[in-house]
């Protein structure tokens, strides 16, 4: 099922009556986001106790291996590097940040939702189709970010040579809203996992892009002396793993995604671009 909500198109059509189902179509859309599971999760969906405490140990070894043997060392590398390979960098970096991706695609889902009054039943479902795959870009993308937001906070990690020196466990937890400690884990790095694994799942063509576009941000962060290599591994696995239980959370509830038989997932194709151009000309008519 691709269908987000049906609203009631208004008698003439008009923009009027289009603003005002507006509300219930983002109502409606919520509410579609919110519903219970339709089906249950697939035994082999899930990892066995035994496995998932393997893994974290792994990643937990992996961090602490990388924070003894190359935060220091990275981050006094970066700053020997060439003005301009760190202005590039620099100026890279910012396109790490999730409001890049989160400010269009929430105010896309809007005009979209507005759009729809004015719509047939059939281009409703089209434009539906196409506001669930923006709504799972956008929950795929915000809560990994939110997540990295909080929990930063608790950590406490002080950001590279914050204490004068390149130091990886200088450390004062609970230190709200200071962005000097709050370094682990990176939120850039959270989003470039986040938006790799989220457009990367609905355009798969499209990874070997994103897979240079995550590298960029990743390195970017160690290169600006921002984050340590550890923060940005951290960051990167919050917002991958993020996004893949939110793609989970999705599929439960057949959401542009299902769960096949033999336990894999699968996504529905979105509307083919002869059914978009209708709907766009609908809209011009």
């Amino acid at each position: 099922m691709t269908v987000v909500h049906h609203i009631k198109t208004g008698a003439d059509g008009s923009w009027a009556g289009a603003l005002r189902n507006w509300p219930a179509g983002i109502i409606g859309s919520v509410r579609t986001f919110l519903r219970a599971p339709r089906i249950q999760p697939r035994e082999r969906w899930l990892w066995p106790a035994g496995k998932l405490a393997l893994v974290t140990v792994a990643v937990i070894g992996v961090f602490v291996f990388t924070q003894y043997f190359f935060d220091a060392a990275a981050i006094i590398y970066a700053r020997t590097l060439p003005r301009s390979l760190i202005d590039f960098f620099d100026w890279i970096t910012d396109f790490g940040k999730s409001g890049w991706f989160l400010w269009p695609l929430g105010v896309l889902f809007l005009i979209l939702a507005a759009l729809q009054g004015r719509l047939s039943y059939a281009s409703q479902r089209v434009m539906a189709a196409i506001m669930l795959r923006i709504g799972f870009l956008f929950v795929a993308i915000a809560i990994p970010g939110l997540f990295t937001t909080v929990v930063k906070q608790f950590i406490g990690r002080a950001r590279p040579f914050v204490g004068g020196i390149a130091d990886p466990y200088l450390f004062k937890p609970f230190t709200w809203a200071v962005a000097a400690w709050a370094s682990l884990p990176s939120g850039h790095a959270t989003t470039a996992g986040s938006v790799l694994v989220a457009f990367g799942t609905l355009w798969p063509k499209s990874r070997p892009y994103l897979l240079i576009y995550g590298l960029l941000i990743l390195v970017s962060r160690i290169v600006v002396t921002a984050h340590h290599p550890s923060d940005v591994l951290a960051g990167f696995l919050v917002g991958a793993v993020g996004t893949l239980m939110v793609r989970h959370y999705f599929a439960l509830r057949q959401l542009g995604f299902a769960a096949g038989l033999d336990g894999q997932l699968h996504v529905y194709p979105g509307p083919s671009i002869k059914r978009i151009k209708s709907v766009a000309r609908e809209l011009l008519a």
